[in-house]
């Protein structure tokens, strides 16, 4: 009898080790599905947060250029040597110099042959969540492998292909005015006035009656 009570015993231990170890697994997998939908909130938050700030430096770069180029002849695009002087009185064009929101630290900048700022990319190698649906600034970043491939630069592949391919002006013949053109008139297409001059010989050269009369 007590061999069968110390057996039994020995049973429910066995099983309520088995269901805590079941209750343990089942935490786990719980825990790390929890984890991974957070992971996925947090990176679609920086994603966007990256995308948001990255445009308005695009954009700032774009009206940079465009207020240093207002009233001259220049040729090419010009940019600031740091983003620095996209915040600078009295026109500033950025409200403040933003820190790459995937790595939390400075961005990558792009340089122009002439040595200034094109562009900015982040650091991060991350494949990033967004793939498609992007905003027309940004729209070739869809497909891209990793954020460290978006580059928010100035001038930028989604804004041309926007504006659309240059063409060539197109070109109308020139139509001659009313007073270029050649006056006709309308006598000329009546038979009567084909030929005037052989008319006048004949009313010359014909003699009249009271002419013959008058000779006699």
């Amino acid at each position: 009898m007590r061999n069968h009570l110390v057996s039994q015993r020995r049973q429910e231990t066995g099983f309520s080790y088995l269901m805590m170890m079941i209750a343990i697994t089942l935490m786990g997998l719980a825990m790390t599905v929890a984890a991974r939908q957070w992971k996925t909130m947090v990176q679609r938050e920086l994603e966007a947060d990256l995308l948001a700030k990255g445009i308005e430096i695009q954009t700032a770069l774009a009206l940079y250029s465009s207020s240093a180029k207002a009233g001259r002849v220049m040729p090419g695009e010009v940019y600031p040597q740091t983003l620095a002087e996209l915040t600078r009185p009295p026109k500033p064009f950025l409200r403040k110099v933003y820190l790459d929101p995937m790595e939390h630290g400075e961005w990558e900048l792009l340089r122009a042959p002439t040595g200034g700022i094109m562009g900015v990319r982040s650091k991060s190698k991350h494949k990033p969540i967004k793939q498609t649906n992007f905003p027309l600034a940004v729209r070739h970043f869809e497909g891209k492998p990793t954020h460290y491939d978006w580059v928010f630069q100035h001038p930028n592949p989604s804004m041309a292909s926007v504006a659309g391919p240059i063409t060539s002006p197109l070109i109308v013949p020139r139509q001659s005015t009313i007073s270029e053109q050649p006056l006709v008139s309308d006598e000329l297409d009546s038979p009567e006035s084909m030929d005037p001059q052989g008319d006048a010989v004949d009313s010359t050269e014909s003699p009249s009656i009271e002419n013959i009369q008058s000779t006699n």
